[in-house]
C-alpha cells in the first residue's frame, strides 16, 4: 500500500449492514424514522431527544430544548419508502463528514434494509471501534419497531 493510501484509509471509515426484517416496506420505513428519531435511545433506554423533518434538506438533529442541541445531518435523499440518505457529522465533535444511506427493497418474507455509512476525518480510533457496534444495537430497534407493528 503506498502512503497516501493508508493515509487516506486511516482518515475513512466504511460500513456496511444488511438488517433483514419480517415486516412490509412501508411498514419499515416508518419504523426506521421513528429509531433513528423520536425513538432513539441510549443502550440504558434514556432519549436522545432525535428529531428528522423527513424531506429533501430536512435536519437530522439532537434537540436539547432551549434551542440548544446537535446537528447530525441533512436528509440528502429520500423517497419513500425505499431510500433514505443524509449527508452530515453525525455525533462528531471533530472534523468528520459523513454520507448515510438506507436502502430498503422488499424480499420474501419481509423487507432488506442495505445499510452504508461512510465517513471522512479525524475519526478517533476509539470511535471507530464502536461505530458497528452502535449502528447494529440502532437496526435491531428498527427491526424490533417494525415487526411489532406488523404484528398488530
Amino acid at each position: 500500500m503506498m502512503p497516501t493510501e493508508q493515509a487516506l484509509e486511516n482518515l475513512s471509515v466504511t460500513i456496511n449492514q444488511e438488517i433483514h426484517v419480517e415486516a412490509p416496506i412501508d411498514v419499515t420505513f416508518a419504523a426506521l424514522l421513528e429509531q433513528l428519531g423520536p425513538g432513539n435511545e441510549t443502550p440504558d433506554g434514556k432519549s436522545l431527544n432525535m428529531k428528522i423533518e423527513p424531506w429533501p434538506g430536512g435536519r437530522w438533529y439532537r434537540d436539547l430544548g432551549d434551542n440548544n442541541g446537535h446537528f447530525w445531518a441533512n436528509v440528502q435523499a429520500i423517497k419513500r419508502p425505499s431510500l433514505l440518505e443524509f449527508a452530515g457529522p453525525l455525533f462528531a465533535s471533530f472534523p468528520m463528514v459523513s454520507n448515510v444511506q438506507y436502502r430498503l427493497s422488499e424480499v420474501d418474507g419481509g423487507t432488506l434494509i442495505a445499510f452504508r455509512h461512510s465517513a471522512l476525518g479525524f475519526i478517533p480510533d476509539e470511535v471507530k471501534a464502536g461505530m458497528d457496534k452502535g449502528w447494529a444495537g440502532m437496526h435491531e430497534g428498527v427491526r424490533k419497531l417494525a415487526e411489532a407493528a406488523a404484528s398488530k
